[in-house]
């Protein structure tokens, strides 16, 4: 997998390098603005771009708006995001407009090695991965007439579908058997009167009436 890091810290840049190498990615180019990033992308062509939101020369969201850049211009590369601080609601809109590929962490996330691999590698194959910080703090603002019918548990298997996580990876969060989590997928797709679709489409659209209700 072919990564390109745009990262402005020196240190925090050389540490991602560090780490997805070490995982097993091949870190085509480092960067420290956007206008390097969006070169290196079309040089490249990543899998992948890890993009830091916030980056010279105003420290605002010069990397976010390269990212949706790039998702215009490439949409064969994913973009993961990392950011200091949970920026919610851009997070959202940049998620609406095209969910597949793209990821939103936290940078305190990058600590979490393994966790953070398995996001990078989940977003170059086309899914998504959201930082739990993010999704809890949509979660607290959005709690809507759309999912009123859901029950607790559902909810919670809903959240976590949220960040990105397959059945699996549910069952191993939540500690529970693979035929109950699928049982609570079916249920919150019924609930939320999803018609039958393709399971990744379909997890898209539940993910995505969540955020919105």
């Amino acid at each position: 997998m072919r990564v390109v890091i745009a990262e402005d810290s020196v240190l925090m840049r050389e540490g991602l390098a560090r780490v997805l190498t070490d995982g097993g990615c091949e870190v085509v180019a480092q960067t420290a603005d956007a206008p390097s990033l969006l070169k290196a992308v079309r040089n490249w062509r990543p899998d992948v771009a890890v993009v830091d939101v916030r980056m010279p020369p105003t420290q605002t969201r010069e990397g976010a708006e390269a990212a949706k850049q790039i998702r215009d211009d490439h949409p064969d590369v994913a973009v993961l995001l990392l950011s200091h601080v949970v920026e919610a609601t851009y997070a959202l809109r940049l998620f609406q407009e095209r969910a597949d590929g793209f990821g939103y962490l936290l940078k305190d996330r990058v600590l979490e090695i393994d966790d953070f691999l398995d996001s990078v590698r989940r977003v170059a194959k086309g899914g998504t991965a959201v930082d739990p910080e993010v999704v809890a703090q949509l979660m607290g603002r959005r709690r809507g007439d759309a999912l009123g019918d859901l029950s607790p548990r559902e909810r919670e298997v809903l959240e976590l579908m949220a960040e990105g996580l397959s059945n699996g990876g549910i069952c191993r969060r939540l500690f529970l058997s693979p035929k109950t989590v699928e049982t609570h997928v079916n249920s919150i797709f019924t609930k939320l009167r999803l018609a039958p679709a393709p399971d990744d489409h379909r997890r898209v659209l539940a993910v995505l009436t969540y955020l919105r209700a």
